[in-house]
This record gives structure tokens, C-alpha cells and sequence, in this order.
């Protein structure tokens, strides 16, 4: 059984990013635009739509959230309400971004009177997948903000928006949760699996929730054994890329990723540290003794940015085929330093 998050219900974790809010909505001190910030699967967007939807409520809850019953809320969740916009890159583009005609549309709706309410919300999610036009057109709408409109941008990584759009937000950045915390809330249902998901999703717990089913924990168990294989220089890497392209890129470059750091992690520390995935510890601390650290971060380096052009029209089997290349140079450099000594 998988636990759904009620469509309404404030997760424990994002409690304390909910009390600035109110806060700043008690004092009158709400920005014009907020930059919601945080890792994949800690809520940014249910945080920014329970937000909006409680702005929008005449008749919110004690707590502060959307009281769900009124005409407004029927008509938020609805997706309906005519104060509360939602820009997003467009589904039929291979691209992936948001494009100009989105913003364009945006600002002209910005600077509207509200139809049912003293204010308007305009949710861009990911705001980091807008295209240069795009954000450029949206500065302007930043630097003379209308004062009844609140722009909520939503960004897993922020560091790709320019600095002028970056500059002229509030940041609100959600921390991954205490894992006792996140734990409380998975074991209910995920039982002992719990702790080793919500490691392998660095602590977030919606991740470790929706991602890391069984058919995808055994997946990654196929490219975690084939990741160890090229190394030692037992698999063909480009023919190994076939099967991790199948498997998906993004599963793919994650696994990649968390080899590589637990890898590093062996080789940094000269106590045991902790690893994502702990199980590897024998096998990655053969590969410790003899791998280039400098060429395993440089290769990290490329898996991250690999992992930053998933929304994008690169090839991903050409990707994966050229980090897994460069992964069997790293290990065959060990194979090479082994033979010598």
C-alpha cells in the first residue's frame, strides 16, 4: 500500500516554511514574489498550492489553511479559479521549457484587477525551466510587481534562473526534514523499508515515498551490479548503456550518482562514513584503493550535469554511453595501477 498525501494536508516537515508565511501574511509583509527552493521530493509545490489556495479562501482554518468547502476553494481545486494562475512548460514541446508566450500571457493577467478577492496568485513551476526570453520578460513584471498579485516561483534548481530574477524574489528554502521525523511519518506504511528508501532518496521523504518502489529498488540492485562490472572491466560499457537507457535516464543517473559519492566517501574518510547504500561498502572499497579521486569528481561532475539536462531534447543514450566510457577508463586506471604494484 502506498500512502497519498490528502490533497489538503500540510506534511509535518513543511510546518515551519508555513509559519513564516503566515507570519509575514499577519504582518501585511508578503512579498511580491516568493522563490520556493528545495530537493526533489520535499513538497515545494504542495507548499506553494496550499498557500495559494489559502489566500484565496475567505473563510480559512484556524491553522491557517484553505477551509476545502467554499466556492473558492472548490473552484482552486477545480483548477478553475479564475484569481489563481499556473504557468508550466508546455506539454506538447519537446523542449521541456517554459517558453515567452507563457510569460507574456502571465504579466497581462498580473496587472488585472482580482475577480473574486482582494488578491491574484500566480504559481510558475519549475521557474527554472523557463527559456532566456522567458525571463527576461518576467523581469519586467519583478520590477514593477503589482501590489495585488503574489508571483510563487518553484525551483529545484535555483542556481539556473539569472541572478536578476534570483535578486527580486524572497527565498523560501525547504531543509530536508530530521530523519526521525520523515521516518515517523513513512514507517506507518512502508515498514522496514522505510530507512533504507528514505536513504536513497538523501533524506526526502515523498521521494523515498513515490520513487523507490520494489520494481525500481531492483532495477537500480541491476545497474548498481553492472556500474561495479564496467569498473572492474567486466561489461562492455557502451552495450551496458543500452540496458541502463531502458531502465530510464533519470533512475540511471541517479544510481551513477550515488556510486560515485559513496565511492568518494570511502576514499575521503578514514573512519567508516555514512553511504547511501551501505550494502556497497566491500565492493566500492576495492575500487577506494585505487581510483583517481580527481577523476571521479570531475565524473561526478558530468553525471550532475547530465542529470541538469534531463528536461532537455540530448540524447540520453549518448549520455549515458559516454559516462559509462568514462567510468571504465576510471576503473581500468585501477586494473592498470594494480598490475604494477
Amino acid at each position: 500500500m502506498t500512502r497519498v498525501p490528502a490533497d489538503g494536508e500540510l506534511l509535518p516537515w513543511l510546518e515551519p516554511a508555513w509559519a513564516r508565511l503566515r507570519q509575514a501574511q499577519a504582518a501585511d509583509r508578503l512579498p511580491h514574489a516568493l522563490l520556493v527552493v528545495g530537493a526533489r521530493g520535499l513538497g515545494k509545490r504542495r507548499l506553494a498550492t496550499l498557500f495559494a489556495r489559502a489566500l484565496l479562501c475567505p473563510t480559512p482554518r484556524p491553522d491557517g489553511l484553505a477551509c476545502g468547502v467554499c466556492a473558492d476553494c472548490r473552484l482552486s481545486a477545480a483548477g478553475s479559479h479564475p484569481d489563481l494562475a499556473r504557468v508550466a512548460p508546455d506539454p506538447e514541446s519537446k523542449s521541456g521549457e517554459i517558453p515567452i508566450d507563457a510569460i507574456r500571457e502571465l504579466t497581462e493577467r498580473a496587472v488585472l484587477t482580482p475577480v473574486r478577492g482582494a488578491r491574484k496568485v500566480i504559481l510558475i513551476d519549475p521557474a527554472d525551466r523557463m527559456n532566456a526570453a522567458a525571463a527576461n520578460a518576467l523581469l519586467k513584471t519583478l520590477e514593477e510587481p503589482a501590489g495585488n498579485t503574489l508571483l510563487m516561483l518553484i525551483a529545484e534548481q535555483p542556481g539556473r534562473l539569472p541572478a536578476t530574477i534570483r535578486s527580486r524574489c524572497q527565498l523560501l528554502k525547504l531543509a530536508v526534514p530530521p530523519s526521525d521525523q520523515a521516518l515517523a511519518w513513512l514507517t506507518p506504511v512502508l515498514g522496514a523499508a522505510a530507512a533504507p528508501r528514505l536513504r536513497l532518496a538523501y533524506g526526502a521523504p515523498l521521494r523515498a515515498l513515490e520513487e523507490f518502489d520494489q520494481a525500481t529498488l531492483d532495477s537500480r540492485d541491476t545497474l548498481v551490479r553492472s556500474f561495479i562490472g564496467i569498473g572492474r572491466g567486466e561489461l562492455d560499457p557502451v552495450a551496458a548503456a543500452v540496458a541502463w537507457n531502458a531502465v530510464g535516464a533519470r533512475l540511471s543517473l541517479d544510481c551513477l550518482a550515488d556510486c560515485l559519492c559513496d565511492l568518494l566517501r570511502l576514499m575521503a574518510s578514514p573512519a567508516p562514513p555514512r553511504l547511501a547504500d551501505p550494502g556497497l561498502a566491500p565492493a566500492l572499497g576495492a575500487f577506494a584503493a585505487y581510483v583517481d579521486p580527481g577523476a571521479a569528481q570531475r565524473l561526478l561532475r558530468r553525471v550532475f550535469e547530465a542529470r541538469g539536462l534531463l528536461e532537455s531534447t540530448v540524447n540520453a543514450l549518448m549520455q549515458l554511453e559516454s559516462l559509462l566510457i568514462e567510468w571504465a577508463r576510471v576503473g581500468q586506471r585501477r586494473l592498470n595501477l594494480k598490475e604494477t604494484k
